[in-house]
């Protein structure tokens, strides 16, 4: 088995592509060692010191370190998320491979501004995730008030240094072009 890496623009975030689907649909975040009991890769990746976190997308698993170099941590890393897929254990321990996406649950908005927000899901969703993904990360809607589009950054963009220009010059310039009704995006912190 053979894992590729990629750096990401978050210099504490590394993404680890192991040539095979990681999550059937959605993206899944571990942000500490007592979320991870659900998954046993996860639970094995925060056993390495320095671990801060773990995040599912398609085909990739996303770490973040705490401390230390990648030198010293990425081959530990390597070795467990190798040892895992070899051994054929599940990815979760209630067999789902499936992430928690975005179905609704948790998202704000007035009935009034639905059309608005359907298109600018649907920028998101076609424009956005996929860039974001490349990335190691992940960004979901959550609600749309005043004008202001509030959203979830996850994985690679969580914590990111380029993660405000990714929202004020990326994501907002795209959402305002499209949609004159935007004034704002903000990132939320995810539940």
């Amino acid at each position: 088995m053979f894992i590729q890496t990629e750096t990401t623009p978050n210099p504490a975030t590394l993404k680890f592509l192991p040539g095979r689907a990681v999550l059937s649909s959605g993206t899944m975040a571990f942000a500490a060692p007592e979320q991870a009991a659900r998954s046993p890769l996860a639970e094995r990746l925060f056993g390495i010191p320095g671990v801060a976190g773990v995040f599912y997308g398609a085909d990739f698993i996303t770490v973040t370190k705490t401390d230390g170099d990648w030198q010293h941590l990425k081959p530990a890393i390597l070795g467990a998320i190798m040892e895992h897929f070899m051994s054929g254990g599940p990815l979760m321990t209630d067999g789902s491979d499936a992430g928690e996406d975005s179905d609704g649950a948790g998202e704000f908005f007035s009935e009034d501004d639905a059309e608005t927000v359907e298109i600018i899901k649907d920028l998101i969703e076609t424009r956005v995730r996929p860039a974001v993904a490349n990335d190691g990360g992940d960004i979901t809607f959550r609600g749309f008030r005043d004008g202001i589009v509030y959203l979830n950054m996850r994985g690679a963009c969580s914590g990111c240094p380029s993660s405000t220009a990714t929202l004020k010059h990326g994501i907002q310039n795209l959402l305002k072009h499209f949609v004159p009704e935007v004034v704002d995006v903000e990132a939320m912190a995810a539940d």
